[in-house]
């Protein structure tokens, strides 16, 4: 954990700075993503940091990233510090990586709307030329064929 500064930021502070309301900061923090201190009034209290921190959050949010994601990145780095430019590089990489992959899915969705929507269930005329007898019901449930266009990617 870093050490206390002399200009440690309020709640109130950090809200208005990173454009977000008080209560984002509070879920943030019960989700283990930025942690704070109580002063001696019982107040909050944040490293400064916490703004590149939030920004990280915000900017990985925006990319469709979870929040769950951003924990597991952000659990990587030593100490619990705020991502550096060096780090940035390698998160963005990986959520590069990530997002291509949710692309060509919804790729694969988009193209098979049309024609077929993979699940076996012959609701549509066109199925029977997709899944005569119904033959992917043994491959599993749910959409088979989109499943299996995206475990091929």
């Amino acid at each position: 954990m870093q050490d206390r500064p002399k200009q440690a930021l309020s709640v109130g502070i950090v809200a208005k700075r990173c454009g977000i309301k008080v209560s984002t900061l509070h879920f943030y923090e019960t989700k283990g993503l930025i942690n704070s201190w109580r002063n001696h009034g019982n107040q909050r209290r944040y490293h400064p940091d916490v703004l590149r921190r939030v920004s990280v959050i915000k900017a990985a949010q925006k990319m469709g990233i979870s929040l769950a994601e951003i924990k597991a990145a952000f659990a990587k780095l030593p100490n619990q510090r705020t991502p550096n430019k060096t780090d940035w590089e390698a998160l963005s990489q990986q959520w590069r990586d990530i997002l291509n992959q949710r692309i060509k899915q919804l790729e694969n969705l988009r193209d098979s709307l049309t024609g077929c929507i993979g699940c076996g269930c012959l609701s549509m005329k066109s199925c029977p030329l997709y899944n005569p007898d119904d033959q992917l019901a043994s491959e599993g449930q749910g959409p088979v064929i989109l499943n299996r266009n995206n475990q091929s990617s």
